[in-house]
């Protein structure tokens, strides 16, 4: 199943021929991990066009499990030379200090959201809520296997269902305390809110984001959070200023070419 489109292949056919060559079993542990990282990013979406920010963000949101599967995805994917860059160092877990599970435990989470984020939420939440049943169901079907020792579906349907009732927690605690960001900022230096255009100084290439809040970043579909290091970077920065970047696996400079304020970009691309 080795039809990659000539060596430039979509996400969606670059998932499809790294699980087929899985033995049966690895590739059902395997699947549904690699699934939610092609959607995350876009399925139609070219491998060549994932960068180091799409990948290291993607981290921010999934378990330690999902490191394995997906760096042995990507890792496949430079092997085939489908991307010219080893995109696997990038993908780290966000590890959760005991610190944080106390404060999001204690409903004291506090977050500053776009209108469009805050709703992305709500729709995230409601979705989670929905599929309780099917979680549920999963449990039980793989409980039907009396052993227990080797059961991995049992252990992923736990894990999945442990995980969607701690991220119902989180969001409704975001929600509960959310602040909605204003608009007509000033657009002096990159601010939470503005989409700041920049520019690769090693490839040329250059990239808009919007600078949003970790719950709700998303470089795929241009959404960057404060907290990443390029987020951290740019923030407070100023037009035409050139900035260092400190990622997971090496150090890449970008240049600022332009900060729009979020009406400023709603007047230039009107819904």
């Amino acid at each position: 199943m080795e039809n990659t489109s000539a060596h430039n292949p979509t996400l969606t056919e670059a998932a499809d021929a790294f699980l087929s060559n899985l033995p049966p079993e690895e590739r059902v542990k395997t699947q549904a991990e690699i699934s939610k990282f092609a959607r995350w990013l876009g399925l139609s979406r070219q491998v060549k066009d994932v960068s180091p920010v799409d990948v290291a963000s993607y981290g921010e949101h999934i378990i330690p499990s999902a490191v394995k599967p997906l760096r042995s995805f990507l890792t496949y994917i430079r092997k085939k030379r489908f991307s010219s860059i080893n995109l696997a160092p990038h993908l780290r877990a966000k590890k959760t200090s005991s610190k944080t599970v106390a404060v999001r435990q204690s409903g004291q989470v506090q977050a500053t959201l776009t209108a469009q984020g805050y709703a992305k939420l709500e729709k995230e939440l409601a979705n989670l809520k929905n599929q309780r049943s099917q979680v549920i169901d999963e449990i039980q079907k793989a409980a039907a296997d009396k052993d227990f020792r080797e059961n991995a579906p049992l252990a992923a349907a736990r894990e999945r269902k442990a995980y969607s009732e701690g991220r119902i927690k989180e969001i409704e605690s975001i929600l509960n305390r959310a602040q909605i960001v204003g608009e007509d900022q000033d657009t002096s230096k990159a601010k939470f809110g503005d989409t700041v255009v920049l520019r690769d100084l090693s490839s040329g290439k250059e990239s808009s984001y919007t600078l949003v809040d970790p719950r709700e970043a998303n470089p795929a579909k241009g959404k960057l959070s404060v907290a990443s290091p390029l987020g951290k970077a740019i923030l407070d920065k100023e037009k035409g200023q050139t900035v260092e970047v400190i990622a997971p696996a090496g150090t890449f400079c970008c240049r600022i070419e332009d900060i729009l304020a979020l009406s400023t970009e709603r007047k230039a691309s009107p819904q």
